[in-house]
């Protein structure tokens, strides 16, 4: 249901803006959409999960902050990150 340290690895790596970079608003948007992914999936076998249900409101919450914010902040890199991942448009 989580995300492997090796796939946050690789997930960091694809979307750091710079060398070292892990807190920058595309690499935690890009964590928090392959655990909402990992999360909708487990809900398709376990649909009573109902305190599950509640963290992935609020991942969901959250990345949409982020994404608020980076649209904010750059227009650019918030419409390439969308693309990116497959959000959204």
């Amino acid at each position: 249901m989580s995300v492997t340290p090796e796939k946050k690895q690789e997930i960091i790596q694809d979307n750091a803006t710079n060398k070292g970079d892990t807190g920058s608003p595309e690499v935690q948007v890009a964590i928090l959409t392959e655990r909402i992914r990992n999360l909708t999936e487990h809900f398709k076998g376990h649909h009573k999960d109902n305190h599950s249900r509640r963290g992935l409101l609020m991942m969901v919450n959250k990345r949409r902050s982020l994404l608020a914010y980076l649209k904010r902040k750059d227009l650019e890199r918030y419409n390439s990150l969308i693309q990116k991942l497959g959000l959204r448009k």
